[in-house]
């Protein structure tokens, strides 16, 4: 037998140099695939100008090869701030200002403004997967950068970053997930609450309804050009009001809609027949989880918002046999609306000795509190009986 080809690494500034099918081939075989890592995704953030280096964001995107197949790969981006990732550094950052070093830029390994936890490091096997850790603490050694970082990763994935010396973090998220009894419709979820959050999530969306608001739901190719300025125009919306500028350009949305449609859905709220605000879902039809993604309002109605964002997705997910709705980043509010918490993962490799330890003491004790919050959150959880009984178990 001819011996194999030695293993190759390569770094791309423009995720467009890669091929799509062979990248695809590895995240389908990976063991959590999620839309958001699909190599067209991850290239209309770049081809859109929402994920360049002049956003902060400069693609670094790895690959090894064994000859002329790719084994492994993940996406990487050189950052000049923490905007956009949701595991949270800042602390970090002014640490090293305070001493006189910078801490920007660092490398970071995720997919840029989606705390969706799922594959990072997409490799054929561990070998592969080896080689890809090796080459991001080689090249963030090279460019002598201060750290690096992977974001949500899979539990094998952590684990083969904290087996090569980087640092483990613990974090929080709200989903729902199917048990092994589905809920045949919403009204048989909300039965399965306490009597307190069943009547005030009624409440809820009795006030919605009595504002005049009624819904259209659109998925895929149902989503028209129109209805995607809409959305835009409300995304737009809701950043100006919390003075701040969208992430997202409305050309990565036409994007989106051109190579990726089948993975969104729309609810439109409308009042005597105009549009006035609307929730975008992503979906992965094929895993059968839907993910709350974005949210925007032109008025000011009580509640209209858990109404779109949580509620009507939930409705939708159980009517169309989905097993799971991951509700983003944050949010304790999300506990009462019958989203219960689950851990995430990051992973950290320092280059300063001195920071590393400081950074390594204090996760070890933010680790256990973590821990205990995410327990005390389970302990006060909404439903009536344990809930693997009727809406899963994180």
């Amino acid at each position: 037998m001819s011996p194999r080809p030695p293993l190759e690494v390569r770094i791309d500034d423009d995720p467009g140099q890669l091929p799509a099918t062979a990248w695809n081939a590895l995240l389908d075989a990976s063991a959590q695939p999620t839309p958001f890592m699909r190599l067209e995704y991850l290239q209309a953030l770049h081809a859109s100008g929402s994920a360049v280096s002049g956003s902060g964001w400069t693609p670094q995107f790895f690959s090894v090869w064994e000859g002329p197949a790719l084994v492994a790969a993940c996406p990487a981006y050189l950052k000049a701030h923490s905007y956009g990732e949701y595991v949270f550094d800042w602390a970090w950052a002014d640490a090293y200002a305070r001493h006189g070093l910078a801490y920007y830029p660092k490398l970071l390994v995720a997919v840029p403004f989606t705390p969706v936890p799922g594959s990072r490091l997409l490799a054929r096997d561990a070998a592969a997967r080896q080689a890809l850790v090796q080459a991001l603490r080689a090249h963030a050694q090279t460019l002598q950068l201060s750290s690096a970082h992977v974001l949500f990763p899979t539990t094998e994935e952590q684990a083969a970053l904290m087996d090569a010396g980087w640092l483990g973090r613990s974090g929080v998220q709200f989903h729902w997930e199917v048990g092994p009894t589905p809920p045949s419709s919403f009204d048989a979820f909300l039965a399965s609450l306490q009597r307190d959050k069943r009547k005030k999530i009624q409440q809820e969306q009795r006030r919605v309804r009595e504002a005049g608001i009624r819904y259209r739901v659109l998925q895929g190719e149902e989503i028209l050009e129109q209805d995607w300025d809409f959305f835009h125009r409300c995304y737009r919306q809701t950043y100006a009001e919390h003075r701040s500028t969208p992430y997202l350009s409305r050309d990565f949305f036409r994007r989106m809609a051109a190579g990726m449609a089948r993975h969104w859905l729309l609810f439109v709220a409308e009042r005597e027949g105009e549009p006035v605000a609307c929730s975008l879902i992503a979906l992965d039809p094929d895993q059968g989880v839907a993910y709350g993604r974005y949210w925007g309002s032109l008025v000011d109605i009580s509640c209209l918002h858990f109404d779109a964002c949580y509620y009507q997705p939930l409705a939708w997910c159980m009517a169309q046999g989905y097993r799971r709705f991951e509700g983003g980043a944050q949010g304790e509010h999300k506990l009462a609306r019958g989203l219960l918490p689950v851990n995430t993962q990051s992973a950290h490799w320092l280059a300063h000795p001195d920071f590393r330890d400081a950074v390594a003491d204090y996760l070890a004790r933010e680790g256990p509190a973590i821990a205990g919050y995410a327990e005390d959150l389970r302990a006060h959880q909404p439903f009536k009986r344990a809930p693997a009984a009727e809406s899963g178990s994180p």
